[in-house]
C-alpha cells in the first residue's frame, strides 16, 4: 500500500473513531470538504500544513496520522540500486559482465518496482552502447589498414570511451543511492518501456544497431493511431506542399511512437526576410507551450510538500497579495484586487485547470484592470493571469525566482540547454522570427520578464525532449501524472476564444472535452489525449499526446498561418481525427471560415 492510501485509510479510521463527519472535520480545520474527500480516496498528497490541521482537529500527533515509509524497505531498495549500478565495473575484469550482470538483475527485479525497471533498463542500454561503440570503432580502425602500425587511434578510444563510461557509472551510483535518480547520456534505447510486452524484441534491436552504425538510412514507416502507416518521405512531401500552399515560412514536426520520437524534421526558414534556415537548435518562442512546463514545475513542488493543490494560495502568505510592492513591470501588481471578494478562494488546482475566474490577461479588459469575473472553481475560463498569480505566490513561498525553479526542476534534468523563461545571450546566434499572414517577419521581443504561462524560449529539439519525458512519465511520480491527465472541468463552449466562447452546446460532447492540469483533454478510442497549443508574436504551435497508446505529435511554426495546416497534418501524420479543431479555430487554409474568423 502506497503512502497516500495509508494516509487515506488512517484518516477515515481516526475521523470515524472521533464520530466526526467530513463536514464537521472541515468546520474544525478550515480544510474544504472536497479536499478531505480527495485525501480519504487517496487521490491527492496533502500539504504538510493540511495534515497538521487535520491532526490537531483529531487531537493526535502528526506522526500518528501521517504514516511514514518503512526505513528498512528504503534500505533494501538502496542496496538493490547499488548492485544494479555498481556491478558493471566487473566488466573491466570479466568481458561483457558489465552487460550480463545488470541484465540479469533487471530481469529479476523489474516486476518488483518501477524504480528497478527504470534503472535496470538505463544501465543495460548504456553498457551495451559503450561496448558497441568500442567494438565498432575498433573494427573501423582495423579496416583502415593502419591498425597494427599506429596505436594512436586505439589509445584515443581507450582514453575517451573507458574514462567516460567509468565517470558516468560513478556519478550514477551516488545519484541512484542518494536520490533514486539516474541519467546516462549517449545511450541507445535498445530496451524501451513497453506497455503491452516487456520482452526485448531482438529483430528491432538488430535494426536499431544497424541504423545507428551503418551511416545511411532508408525510408521508414510511421505507425499512426489506427495502425496504418505513412512513410517519412511521403510525410516530408505533404509538409512541404502544405507550407507552400498556406504560406508558412518555417515548420518543425515530431511524431512519437512507443513514447519516443520516431520522426523529427525541420523545414523552411527562421527568417523569411533574409532566407536564414530553421534548424532543430534554432531558438523558437514557445508561447503557451510554457503552460505544460509550468504544470510539471508546480506538481513537483506539490510532491515536495511546498504547496497543496487545494489550499487557497493566499493562505500561504503572511499578508494580502495586494499589499506586496510590485517588483516586475506589471504582472505582480495586484492592487486591483484590494476590493475583490473572490480571489482569496483561488487554489493551485484552479490556476492549472483555468477555473480561477480571472480573464486571460488584464490588458484585454476594457479598463485594463484585473478582477475575478466568475466564482473560482465554478467553470472553465482560459486564463494566463491565473497561472501568473500561482507563479508569484510560489516565488514568495520558495524565495526563488521562477526562472531558477524552471531550470532546477525541468530544464537541467532533461538536458534542455537552450530553454529559458527569459531571453538569454546564447539565443542571439540563431533565433527564429514570427511572421504575419503575408510572410513578413515581426521584430523579436527580447525584453519579457519570466512569466510561467507565456514567455518560454525554447528549441524544437528541446521541446521534443520535454514531450518525450512527459510520455515516459519522468520527473514526477505516476500519481502526479495521473492527476495531470485527469479531467478537472468539462468544457461545452462552442469556441475557445471569441464571441462563441460565451455560448455552450454539444459540439464536443462525443469526446468529453475537458481540461486537466495544464493541458486540454479529450477522449478517444485510444484513451484520453492531452493537448496544448501556443500562439503569439507570429508563432503558432500544437502538441497532442495519447499516453495510453504511447503516441503523439509536436508541430511548431513561425507563422500566423501555421494553425491553418494543423488539421491536415494531424490526420496525415497520426490519423488524429479527434482533436477539436473547430473549437480551437484551426480552420484549414482552403476552407470557408466556420462561425468566426480564424484571426
Amino acid at each position: 500500500m502506497d503512502e497516500k492510501n495509508k494516509l487515506a485509510e488512517n484518516l477515515v479510521y481516526q475521523r470515524k473513531l472521533k464520530g466526526l463527519t467530513q463536514k464537521e472535520l472541515s468546520d474544525r480545520t478550515n480544510v474544504t470538504v472536497r479536499t478531505i474527500q480527495r485525501i480519504e480516496k487517496g487521490e491527492t498528497d496533502p500539504h504538510l500544513q493540511t495534515v497538521k490541521l487535520l491532526a490537531a482537529a483529531l487531537e493526535m500527533e502528526v506522526d500518528e496520522l501521517l504514516v511514514l515509509e518503512d526505513p528498512k524497505e528504503e534500505s533494501i531498495q538502496k542496496k538493490w540500486l547499488l548492485l544494479i549500478h555498481a556491478t558493471p565495473f566487473i566488466g573491466f575484469v570479466v568481458p561483457l559482465a558489465n552487460i550480463f550482470i545488470p541484465l540479469f538483475l533487471w530481469i529479476h527485479k523489474r516486476e518488483d518496482s518501477k524504480i528497478y525497471d527504470d534503472h535496470g533498463r538505463k544501465v543495460v542500454n548504456f553498457q551495451t552502447t559503450m561496448v558497441l561503440a568500442f567494438i565498432v570503432a575498433l573494427v573501423m580502425m582495423i579496416f583502415s589498414g593502419n591498425a597494427f602500425i599506429s596505436a594512436g587511434p586505439l589509445i584515443t578510444i581507450v582514453m575517451v570511451i573507458i574514462p567516460y563510461a567509468s565517470l558516468m557509472m560513478l556519478i550514477n551510483i551516488f545519484t541512484a543511492v542518494d536520490k533514486q535518480k539516474s541519467y546516462y547520456p549517449l545511450s541507445i534505447p535498445f530496451i524501451r518501456k513497453k506497455r503491452k510486452r516487456k520482452t526485448v524484441n531482438k529483430t528491432a534491436t538488430a535494426a536499431i544497431i544497424f541504423l545507428c552504425f551503418s551511416g545511411s538510412g532508408f525510408a521508414q514507416g510511421i505507425e499512426r493511431l489506427d495502425g496504418s502507416e505513412i512513410s517519412s518521405d511521403s510525410l516530408n512531401r505533404h509538409v512541404k506542399f502544405l507550407m507552400k500552399e498556406a504560406k508558412v515560412p518555417g515548420l518543425a514536426i515530431s511524431v512519437f511512437d512507443e513514447n519516443e520520437p520516431v520522426y523529427s524534421e525541420v523545414f523552411g526558414y527562421a527568417n523569411n526576410n533574409d532566407g536564414r534556415e530553421l534548424h532543430k537548435s534554432t531558438n523558437i518562442y514557445g508561447a503557451s507551450l510554457s503552460k505544460a512546463v509550468f504544470t510539471v514545475i508546480v506538481m513537483k513542488l506539490v510532491e515536495d510538500g511546498v504547496i497543496d493543490l487545494d489550499t487557497p494560495l493566499e493562505s500561504y502568505l503572511p499578508k494580502k497579495i495586494y499589499e506586496y510592492e510590485p517588483k516586475a513591470d506589471w504582472h505582480d501588481d495586484y492592487s486591483d484586487l484590494k476590493n475583490d471578494s473572490l480571489y482569496h478562494k483561488i487554489t493551485a488546482r484552479m490556476a492549472l485547470a483555468h477555473t480561477t475566474g480571472f480573464p486571460n490577461w488584464r490588458f484585454f479588459e476594457p479598463d485594463k484592470k484585473l478582477r475575478v469575473k466568475q466564482e473560482p472553481g465554478s467553470g472553465y475560463m482560459y486564463s494566463g493571469e491565473g497561472m501568473v498569480y500561482l507563479q508569484v505566490v510560489l516565488e514568495k513561498i520558495t524565495e526563488e525566482p521562477f526562472e531558477e525553479l524552471a531550470q532546477e526542476i525541468v530544464f537541467k534534468p532533461l538536458g534542455m540547454e537552450n530553454s529559458s523563461f527569459e531571453w538569454q545571450p546564447q539565443f542571439e546566434k540563431d533565433y527564429a522570427l514570427g511572421h504575419n499572414e503575408k510572410g513578413q517577419a515581426y521584430k523579436k521581443d527580447k525584453d519579457n520578464e519570466p512569466r510561467a504561462p507565456s514567455t518560454m524560449e525554447t528549441t524544437f529539439g528541446d521541446y521534443t525532449r520535454f514531450l518525450t519525458a512527459v510520455l515516459n512519465r519522468e520527473i514526477l511520480s505516476n500519481g502526479s501524472w495521473n492527476e495531470i491527465f485527469s479531467p478537472q472541468v468539462r468544457i461545452r463552449t462552442l469556441r475557445q476564444f471569441g464571441p462563441l466562447a460565451q455560448e455552450e452546446g454539444d459540439l464536443n460532447d462525443d469526446i468529453q472535452m475537458s481540461y486537466g492540469l495544464g493541458s486540454g483533454l479529450f477522449k478517444t478510442p485510444y484513451g484520453w489525449a492531452a493537448s496544448k497549443g501556443g500562439n503569439g508574436s507570429g508563432f503558432e504551435h500544437y502538441s497532442v499526446i495519447f499516453p495510453k497508446a504511447g503516441k503523439g505529435i509536436l508541430i511548431m511554426t513561425n507563422s500566423e498561418n501555421g494553425e491553418s495546416i494543423f488539421k491536415e497534418l494531424l490526420e496525415l501524420a497520426l490519423e488524429d481525427v479527434y482533436t477539436p479543431w473547430e473549437w480551437k479555430n484551426y480552420v484549414p487554409y482552403d476552407q470557408e471560415e466556420l462561425g468566426v474568423k480564424r484571426k
